[in-house]
């Protein structure tokens, strides 16, 4: 049964670790490229593979800079700050208690609206997605997805009710579920609220280490987080729980998980991105670092900037401008600017990252390019927003969810439309202990309890 379990396995990440290493400048030699297909070639028993994986692993950590590699991606903190543009100018504004609770309430609406659209279809490809779209008159998208579909279409798109996320009987499909089921992409907003509920705001990584272990079961984790958990377990502190036979560490898991800090910090990209930083630092690295950042700012500036593109110019301005992912979104940005459709962008997002691929299907990259398209193009709508976090395929459940929440900060719980919320029955079914089903009024008031806006 474990030896089945995805993530916890050396040898099954290794080439995934190879093009890693490629992609974030290491000087991989050959002998190294040989080791690890020779270890895939060689008979050796569980224990074995795993020894052989960490050692390459390992090896490859020690590795330079390859000569010529044009972008500077630091990992801590003051490094990543140095290495931001200029900031740009936010609107000062004070909202009131009232005001900033239907902001808050909108955010954490919109997240569960739009992890519910793409949870069902999560691991498909694009193209079986639109074709289950068209058929069941659901494009464009004007709600959840229903498996109450004819017995051809369900054959024809191998749609099934069986085998929920973690442990639930059946998918997320609208006409299985009276509220927003327990998901990954929520249980880590949960879990931040947690986090600041116990800690404060000036909890450390170390802190962010203790709540998984204490709240968050291994088995609910998945990819970087996984391979963190596991090195948390064996005493290793942030931020070598991020580095050390971590193949993911450049995964969209870290982006998932900024929300909160975005919430609390309304109006403050900066403080929100140092809050990200913190937990992002004990699972991810570099882009996956600047994902989480990324989702943060952009969150806290939603609460002020009404244009989508300044809200994401706002979260661009917290990540180094010599990063990949900075050039990508520039990318967006300019396609956007220069009239490409929104088609097209979804298309030369497709051209560069294979969403057949998992590393590309899984990378913060090929995600947040699709998330700052969902913003673009969506002009401030919700339908229109998370429908591309959905047709687009990649990780729909992860993109859909993080751009309804900054369209629903944007817009305020009560500017979102009722056919999104009153499906989820203000509530929210959590993995996390303590909380269980809750309301997510109830979690918007308690965020909005440790809410704090900068000094003006």
């Amino acid at each position: 049964m474990l030896s089945q379990l995805p993530w916890m396995k050396g040898l099954t990440g290794l080439d995934t670790e190879l093009r890693q290493a490629e992609e974030e400048g290491r000087a991989l030699t050959q002998e190294l490229r040989q080791e690890a297909e020779a270890l895939r070639k060689r008979p050796v028993t569980e224990r074995e593979a795993q020894a052989a994986a960490e050692r390459i692993y390992e090896a490859i950590q020690a590795l330079p800079l390859r000569e010529g590699y044009s972008y500077l991606e630091p990992s801590d903190l003051e490094g990543i700050q140095a290495a931001r543009p200029a900031q740009p100018p936010l609107e000062k504004r004070t909202l009131s208690p009232e005001e900033l609770y239907d902001r808050i309430y909108g955010g954490w609406l919109g997240r569960c609206g739009g992890c519910l659209l793409g949870q069902p279809v999560e691991g498909w490809h694009r193209e079986r997605i639109l074709g289950l779209l068209r058929e069941s008159g659901n494009l464009p998208v004007k709600g959840y997805i229903s498996s109450d579909l004819p017995a051809g279409v369900r054959e024809r798109y191998q749609v099934t009710d069986e085998g929920g996320a973690y442990g639930a009987k059946l998918k997320g499909w609208i006409n299985n579920v009276a509220y927003m089921p327990e998901d990954d992409d929520t249980n880590y907003t949960v879990l931040a609220l947690k986090l600041l509920e116990d800690k404060g705001p000036d909890f450390t990584p170390e802190d962010v280490a203790e709540c998984w272990l204490t709240c968050l079961p291994l088995l609910h984790t998945c990819t970087a987080e996984r391979a963190a958990y596991i090195n948390l377990a064996n005493l290793l502190p942030p931020p070598l729980s991020a580095q050390t036979s971590n193949p993911y560490r450049e995964w969209i898991g870290a982006q998932i998980r900024g929300d909160l800090f975005g919430y609390v910090r309304p109006g403050d990209p900066e403080g929100a991105a140092a809050l990200a930083w913190r937990d992002a630092s004990i699972s991810h690295v570099k882009n996956g670092i600047y994902g989480e950042i990324f989702a943060a700012a952009m969150i806290a500036a939603a609460f002020v900037e009404p244009d989508p593109a300044g809200v994401v110019r706002a979260g661009l301005a917290q990540v180094p401008e010599r990063s990949r992912l900075a050039e990508s979104i520039r990318q967006v940005l300019s396609w956007r600017e220069d009239g490409v459709s929104r088609q097209d962008a979804i298309d030369r997002v497709h051209q560069v990252w294979d969403e057949k691929q998992p590393h590309c299907w899984c990378h913060t990259i090929s995600n947040a390019m699709l998330v700052a398209i969902g913003l673009l193009y969506g002009n401030g709508e919700y339908a229109a927003s998370v429908e591309v976090g959905l047709i687009s395929g990649f990780d729909t459940d992860c993109n859909a969810a993080t751009i309804g929440s900054i369209v629903g900060v944007m817009r305020g719980a009560k500017g979102l439309p009722e056919e999104w919320t009153a499906p989820l029955h203000d509530t929210l079914k959590s993995g996390v202990d303590g909380f269980g089903v809750v309301k997510i009024s109830d979690l918007a008031r308690r965020t909005a309890a440790l809410a704090s806006c900068p000094a003006r």
